[in-house]
């Protein structure tokens, strides 16, 4: 293969692999179209040549274990982070696989890079006054603080994803009797959100205000085009550390976006919602993910232990009776 092939290879990849043969999402195009700039940028600093000059044989397992280790303790990504930009790669080398024979050996070794195990930690999610608080912050003696705080109450009272949130454009959008918003979530689902009366009534404000044609983004950048999701996660921080000047639980906390649908969704469950209901709601593919929230809040718990038997004789223990079942009870 020579020089300029591999970005031939490459644009063939996105092209006319993940574009006509798998029809992926705008989000995964841009998912990976991100892991392959930051890999180009290392490899051309680490190989001392421009990214139009690199060899596919120059990306071997050593390179991208480097790539891989610099995104974790040069740019603090988290573990979860770092196996996204694999699952790229992963899905690169695949194609390449079968697309250039003679480097089937190095994409055997490339794919076996294992994913990185992780700790799951709690969920992190607002109570009802900390929401409060923060959707409060926004100034609306400006647009900017008006645009901000219509997207906080949708944000809490909707649930939706940051990329979802972005992608909300006028149309999607329907006001009066039976107000709600529609967006295509994760897997290309449809599902239409109902909006609460004060959520419906911000929403219709801000419109009015906004005065954007059917296929014009809800809420805009300064710059009036698509917020990125850089600049939605910088707008909630930004008014979460404000608010905790007056709310002192939220200080030193990190707040996004997803911290919003957490909030929502622990909302739900605190209000005895069923979590079909909310998986439904979130537009989860199946109830397994919604049952993490269960898990995240102490009074979920209290409330199940009141419902314990109130004797203090401990539960019976599984008592084996065969002599097979006896030895593996033992190991």
């Amino acid at each position: 293969m020579t020089t300029s092939d591999f970005p031939a290879l490459l644009q063939r990849f996105f092209t006319d692999r993940l574009q006509a043969q798998l029809g992926a999402s705008p989000h995964t195009v841009a998912s990976y179209r991100d892991t392959f700039r930051l890999l180009l940028v290392f490899a051309a600093q680490r190989l001392d040549r421009t990214p139009t000059r690199i060899h596919l044989k120059d990306l071997d397992v050593p390179l991208l274990g480097a790539f891989l280790d610099q995104l974790e303790k040069d740019r603090d990504n988290s573990a979860r982070t770092r196996n996204a930009r694999l699952s790229a790669l992963r899905a690169f080398f695949r194609y390449v696989s079968f697309t250039e024979p003679a480097y089937v050996h190095q994409c055997q070794r490339i794919l076996a890079i294992p994913s990185k195990r992780h700790q799951r930690g709690p969920v992190e999610f607002l109570t009802d006054d900390e929401t409060k608080t923060l959707v409060a912050t926004p100034d609306t003696t400006t647009r900017i603080g008006r645009r901000d705080r219509t997207l906080l109450v949708v944000a809490v009272h909707t649930g939706l994803r940051n990329s979802e949130i972005r992608s909300l454009r006028c149309r999607d959008v329907e006001l009066g009797t039976g107000a709600h918003v529609r967006c295509t979530g994760k897997g290309r689902k449809m599902r239409c959100t109902p909006l609460r009366p004060d959520a419906a009534e911000a929403l219709a404000a801000w419109l009015a205000e906004r005065k954007g044609g059917p296929d014009d983004h809800v809420f805009p950048s300064t710059c009036g085009g698509a917020l990125s999701a850089d600049a939605l996660q910088r707008l909630v921080a930004r008014h979460a550390n404000a608010a905790g000047a007056v709310c002192p639980s939220l200080v030193g906390r990190t707040i996004t976006p997803h911290t919003l649908r957490h909030s929502m969704a622990m909302s739900f469950l605190r209000r005895g919602v069923d979590k079909t209901v909310i998986a439904l709601w979130l537009g989860h593919e199946s109830t397994e993910t919604t049952e993490t929230y269960i898990h995240s809040d102490i009074r979920l718990k209290e409330r199940a232990l009141a419902h314990a038997d109130a004797s203090n004789e401990p539960p019976p223990r599984f008592q084996p009776t065969d002599e097979l079942l006896k030895f593996l009870e033992a190991l």
